[in-house]
């Protein structure tokens, strides 16, 4: 059943939604409006009651120092203060509209998610700015996490402590690799020494949890080097590991520079990219980590460590703000407008949201969705989906789970009577999880250009 890629190709992708956001558009948007106008739907909790959906607040802050080769998100470099200002005020006016949205339903924000872009590009003024106007119209006092991201090279003592002030709770500093030679010829901005200036002003701010992004097969990787990231992340000892395997989705700098000069890609291929995640896996272990999914590892399973995923994993809605952002909301899926003058335009002067397209997933999408999300944690609570979509997913999708086992990436756990009650990943199953996952996808989605 196996057919997965040996080389890093163009259009290789890191699977986050279902169906493909390619199948979004603009003809959903009533959908969309109408879920944004009616009180939040409620969802099928663990003993199949009725409770309320978890809402998170995700943000876009779409500056950076400069654009990584590798990036695909919506990112703008060289931007002044001015047009900053302007983007913050977008970006207000689009949580003052969001928070009297009736879907909102009196819920409290379960988790806010500061990303990017680099939201640690902002001054600390700006920071401030931008919170405070946020405050006058949202609050989070009762979130379980605060999470922002950090690009090492942006960041000071007094910003450090000004997120702390503010209360960011989770950290999350995109370090992705240790060698300033990889890191200048991938388009990082930072170098290695801001790495560990960054870090002394994090411990001594006291965040209660930070996480560390690491990149496995960016250009120029060595196993030498390789070691070196893991064994200088294991010093520095922060509370989670985030490891990415490098891809080339059409729009990266790589991408179009090999769609360009026909050349093979000079990323890593997927087993040597898989064997450098296995390693530092196997090395995190040993100093008491534990595997959390496909691309984490954490200290402490007791403490939150991801609400974001974890939530999102398991349905929760999600209001998405700033520019091209992906949210979804009572059952509908949908993402903002992706030009800045679209963006700014449709929030300064007509004063409405900007959503750009939508799609309403039918319940087996939503299902599948739920279901190749969770198989990241590299395990499937079988009784989970019977009781919220009154689906066995082991028979449901029988031949590709009992495929999968024949070739050593899932064990089916059965009880007494034979039935499967529960779906595990091997670690080779976990390595290469985004590559497994298409087998689940309806056959109209399989082959299609994923974003």
């Amino acid at each position: 059943m196996s057919t997965e890629a040996t080389k890093t190709e163009v259009g290789s992708y890191f699977i986050s939604n279902y169906p493909p956001y390619s199948q979004w558009t603009g003809d959903a948007l009533p959908s969309i409006q109408q879920a944004f106008a009616n009180p939040p739907r409620k969802q099928i909790g663990p003993t199949g009651d009725l409770i309320d959906t978890p809402l998170g607040l995700y943000l876009h802050i779409p500056f950076c120092r400069k654009r990584c080769k590798f990036c695909y998100f919506k990112v703008f470099t060289q931007m002044n203060a001015e047009e900053i200002e302007r983007y913050v005020s977008a970006l207000t006016k689009e949580i003052e509209l969001v928070s009297q949205q009736p879907v909102m339903g009196g819920r409290p924000f379960r988790f806010v998610y500061f990303g990017g872009g680099t939201p640690s590009f902002l001054s600390v003024k700006q920071l401030q700015s931008l919170f405070d106007r946020l405050h006058k119209s949202i609050s989070w006092d009762q979130a379980e996490e605060v999470t922002f991201e950090c690009e090492p090279g942006t960041l000071s003592e007094s910003k450090v402590h000004a997120l702390r002030e503010l209360g960011v709770t989770r950290l999350s500093l995109g370090v992705e690799s240790f060698s300033d030679a990889i890191l200048e010829e991938n388009g990082r901005a930072h170098l290695s020494k801001e790495i560990h200036r960054a870090w002394e002003w994090i411990v001594a701010a006291g965040f209660p949890n930070v996480n560390i992004d690491l990149i496995s097969g960016m250009v120029g990787e060595t196993w030498e080097n390789w070691r070196e990231n893991v064994r200088k992340t294991l010093e520095l000892s922060p509370e989670s590991v985030t490891i990415y395997q490098m891809e080339l989705p059409f729009n990266t700098v790589y991408s179009k520079d090999l769609l360009q000069t026909q050349q093979a890609a000079p990323v890593a291929d997927w087993q040597t990219k898989r064997d450098w995640v296995q390693f530092a896996f196997e090395e995190f272990q040993k100093h008491g980590y534990q595997v959390s999914s496909a691309y984490t590892v954490i200290k402490d399973p007791n403490k939150v460590s991801f609400s974001y995923r974890d939530n999102l994993w398991k349905g929760s809605d999600l209001l998405a703000t700033g520019i091209a952002s992906f949210g979804h909301v009572s059952g509908v899926h949908y993402q903002n407008v992706p030009e800045w003058n679209q963006y700014l335009g449709a929030l300064l002067d007509e004063n409405r949201l900007p959503i750009g397209r939508a799609f309403v997933p039918t319940r087996e999408q939503s299902l599948i969705r739920e279901m190749i999300l969770q198989l990241k944690r590299g395990y499937l609570d079988v009784e989970y989906f019977k009781v919220k979509y009154e689906t066995d997913i082991a028979d449901h999708w029988k031949s590709e789970w009992e495929a999968y086992e024949q070739e050593g990436y899932v064990s089916l756990k059965r009880d007494a009577a034979g039935a499967c009650h529960r779906i595990e990943m091997s670690m080779q199953g976990l390595l290469r999880v985004d590559g497994l996952l298409t087998a689940f996808f309806e056959p109209q989605f399989r082959g299609v250009r994923y974003t």
